[in-house]
C-alpha cells in the first residue's frame, strides 16, 4: 500500500469537520507547560542503530530489578513467582496473535479461555458473574463508578480514604468529563479504617461507596456493615482488590455484600513489567449484568448439541453506538487474562490457599522483626502480605539510601500523597513468597542504620 501524505487542504478540511481552528486546538486539554514546541530536549537528531543499542543497554544496566535485591515493593503491583508454564502457554501462536473474537465459530479456543477466566474471577470475588477482563485495575474502578451511576441514576461516589491514590487520580480525571462528584481524602495512619466517616458521607444522592480491600495501607476492613449502610441509602458497594491472592486467605467481597468487585490481576501470572501491561478484573451481582462494561463470554451448544462458546454481551463502543456503550475503554487484556487464568489453574484452590498463607506468614515475620527496630512503629493490626510502618522521619530519603545499598525497602507514602497530608514518614512494606528470612534481616539492618 502506498503512503499518501496529507496536503494542507486535507488537514484544514478535517479540522473544519471537527470544529477546530488549528492542530494545536486538539491538544487544548494538555497543560501548556507540558507541550513541546520542538524536538525533545537532550535527544540527538539521529544516531546509528548500534549506537542507540549501546546507549539503551547502558541505561538499562542502571536499573535495580526485582530479582536482583531484597524486594519489598507493593502498593498495587506485587512480585510473585510466575510458573514458566504461564509464559509458555501465552506465547503459543493461537493465543499470542488472537484478537477480538468477532466470529465465534473460528475463535472457540479464545472464547473458552475467556469463559474459564470469568468463572475463576467470579468465584474468587464471590460474585455471580465476571466479564472477560478490562484494561487495568484503576480503569476498572472508574468503570464501576459509572456503572453505579447507570444503576442508581445518581452522580455522587464516596471513595474511601484507603483507596489507592492512583485509582483516585484516574477517577478524578474521568469525572471531569462526566460530571460525577467524587468525595475522598487522604488516609490517617491509624490501625483501622475510619468506617464511621464513610457512614456519615453516604446520603440519598450517593451512587456508590468505593472501598479497597485490603486498603492502601494493608488494613483489612469488614465490608458487611459498609454494604448494609450503602444499601440502606439506596447506594451500591464497590470493592477494589489490588492483591487478588489475599482472597485465598480472607473472605471475598461478594460474600460480605459487595455489589460490584473490581481489581488488578497482575499479581497472578503477570510479572511487574515496569508498570504494564496489566489486567483489570470486574465482577458483579447477576441482576446488574446488563449494565456491566466490557464483554461477556457465554457457554451454549451448537446445532449438533456440542458445547460451544459465544460473545454473550458486547456493549463496548466498538460494537455499538458510543452514547449507548457501557464502556468507552475498549482495551481488554486477554493475553494477561490468560496468564492469570493459567497461574490460578496451576495453583488450584488448595494451592491458592497455601500460597496465601505462606505470604501472610512471611509478612508476619517481617512485621515482627521491623517492629523491633528503634524508631519503627507498626501501624496495622490487620494485614495480609502488606503493612505500613512509621519511621519517625521522612521515608523517601531512607528508601533511596537503602536502594543505593541494594535493598528495595518499600513504597514511601510521600511518593503517593502531598507533603501537607502528614504521611511522609509512612512506608508500605509488601512481603511475598519471593522474600527470604535473609531479605527481611537485610531490610531491618538497613533501617536500623538509616534511623540511628
Amino acid at each position: 500500500m502506498r503512503y499518501l501524505p496529507l496536503q494542507q487542504a486535507d488537514r484544514q478540511a478535517m479540522l473544519a469537520k471537527v470544529g477546530a481552528a488549528s492542530i494545536e486546538d486538539l491538544f487544548m486539554d494538555v497543560p501548556e507547560e507540558a507541550r513541546l514546541d520542538g524536538p525533545v530536549p537532550g535527544l540527538p537528531n539521529h544516531a546509528s542503530e548500534m549506537a542507540v543499542e549501546r546507549h539503551m543497554s547502558a541505561l538499562a544496566a542502571k536499573n535495580l530489578s526485582a530479582g536482583q535485591a531484597p524486594f519489598f515493593l507493593g502498593a498495587g503491583a506485587y512480585r510473585h513467582h510466575v510458573p514458566a508454564t504461564a509464559d509458555h502457554i501465552i506465547q503459543r501462536g493461537e493465543f499470542l496473535t488472537a484478537y477480538t473474537p468477532y466470529q465465534p465459530e473460528i475463535a472457540q479456543g479464545t472464547l473458552q479461555v475467556l469463559f474459564e477466566f470469568q468463572t475463576q474471577v467470579a468465584r474468587l470475588f464471590g460474585c455471580d458473574v465476571a466479564n472477560a477482563s478490562m484494561y487495568d485495575g484503576s480503569t476498572a474502578c472508574w468503570e464501576a463508578i459509572t456503572m453505579a451511576r447507570r444503576v442508581t441514576k445518581r452522580g455522587k461516589a464516596i471513595l474511601s480514604t484507603g483507596l489507592h491514590p492512583h485509582y483516585v487520580s484516574v477517577a478524578n480525571t474521568m469525572a471531569r468529563f462526566t460530571g460525577d462528584e467524587l468525595v475522598t481524602g487522604a488516609p490517617s495512619l491509624t490501625a483501622e479504617t475510619d468506617t464511621q466517616a464513610l457512614f456519615d458521607a453516604i446520603d440519598g444522592g450517593t451512587s456508590c461507596v468505593v472501598v479497597q480491600y485490603p486498603d492502601i495501607l494493608g488494613r483489612i476492613t469488614d465490608l458487611a456493615p459498609i454494604a448494609a449502610r450503602a444499601h440502606e441509602k439506596g447506594a451500591l458497594l464497590v470493592a477494589v482488590v489490588t492483591e487478588p491472592l489475599a482472597l485465598g486467605a480472607i473472605r471475598s467481597p461478594g460474600e460480605m455484600g459487595a455489589d460490584i468487585v473490581v481489581g488488578e490481576g497482575q499479581s497472578l501470572g503477570v510479572g511487574l513489567q515496569f508498570g504494564g501491561p496489566y489486567v483489570g478484573l470486574f465482577a458483579c451481582k447477576e441482576k446488574f449484568v446488563r449494565q456491566m462494561p466490557g464483554r461477556l463470554t457465554g457457554e451454549t451448544v451448537d446445532a449438533e448439541g456440542k458445547r460451544g462458546f459465544v460473545l454473550t454481551l458486547s456493549t463496548r463502543e466498538q460494537h455499538i453506538r458510543r452514547e449507548k456503550a457501557t464502556s468507552n475503554i475498549c482495551t481488554s487484556s486477554v493475553l494477561c487474562a490468560l496468564a492469570f487464568s493459567v497461574h490460578l489453574t496451576l495453583l488450584g484452590e488448595k494451592g491458592l490457599r497455601a500460597l496465601a498463607l505462606l505470604n501472610h506468614g512471611l509478612a508476619v515475620q517481617a512485621a515482627e522483626r521491623l517492629a523491633k527496630v528503634p524508631g519503627v512503629t507498626l501501624v496495622n493490626e490487620t494485614f495480609f502480605n502488606e503493612f505500613t510502618v512509621r519511621l519517625g522521619k521522612e521515608a523517601r530519603p531512607i528508601v533511596r539510601k537503602l536502594a543505593d545499598e541494594g535493598v528495595l525497602a518499600g513504597v514511601s507514602l510521600g511518593r503517593l500523597y502531598p507533603k501537607e497530608s502528614g504521611l511522609a514518614d509512612g512506608l508500605i512494606v509488601a512481603v511475598t513468597e519471593t522474600v527470604t528470612p535473609e531479605d527481611i534481616e537485610a531490610l531491618a539492618a538497613g533501617l536500623e542504620e538509616a534511623l540511628a
